[in-house]
């Protein structure tokens, strides 16, 4: 596999975010007296958040939806300090940009929380480019931030692979004709990432650290 550039998801991926997320939106859903169970929420972790909210609430009208997500940002922002980097996700982008590879982070995260899953990652260093969700209007499984972050490496499809931990990630680097790795860490099972594309899957950042030699 020749590969010159690695896009990373986040939120899951390379920070265990994806239970604070799934916590924050049913706080959001039940301010607003819609009961949700939790499971539905975390299914629908990943993609874009107007999605989430068709899939897991039904259909709203706009101040309904926009209301909807400012209520999880605020349940989300009080909950930041229990941000952590899963275990090698430092060591995996020092590693990755060591060997002279391009890291890009590719999320749509507004750009203030993305400060925060920076800070937990604590590998900037190592970082070549980074997207939020300033960059495009829809989310995954849209593949648009992924074809912004290939801009931003100055990278083909071609040669570029995709790490995240949703079906929605795999979804997008398949739309952008991009190779993908799943990583377990975000909750889903590996059946359902290799079925949505994904050549192989790994425990989590630690586990494709110690996979790298064979894979690059």
């Amino acid at each position: 596999m020749t590969v010159r550039t690695v896009l990373f998801d986040v939120d899951g991926t390379l920070v265990d975010s994806n239970y604070l997320h799934v916590d924050a939106w049913k706080r959001a859903f039940a301010d607003l007296g819609v009961t949700v169970d939790a499971w539905r929420i975390h299914r629908a972790i990943g993609q874009d958040s107007a999605r989430l909210l068709r899939d897991v609430a039904g259909e709203h009208d706009d101040a309904w939806t926009e209301r909807a997500k400012s209520l999880h940002s605020e349940h989300y922002r009080a909950s930041t300090h229990r941000l952590r980097a899963f275990e090698g996700a430092a060591g995996l982008l020092r590693a990755i940009d060591a060997r002279g590879i391009r890291v890009v982070l590719a999320t749509s995260a507004p750009e203030d929380e993305l400060v925060l899953l920076r800070e937990a990652i604590d590998a900037d260093d190592a970082i070549h480019a980074v997207t939020s969700a300033d960059d495009v209007d829809e989310a995954k499984p849209d593949p648009g931030i992924l074809e912004v972050a290939l801009r931003r490496a100055d990278a083909t499809a071609s040669d570029a692979l995709m790490v995240g931990d949703s079906v929605w990630d795999m979804a997008a680097a398949a739309r952008a004709g991009i190779r993908s790795l799943g990583v377990l860490c975000g909750g889903v099972g590996a059946g359902e990432l290799l079925d949505a594309g994904a050549r192989s899957v790994y425990d989590g950042p630690a586990g494709l650290l110690a996979a790298l030699d064979d894979l690059l």
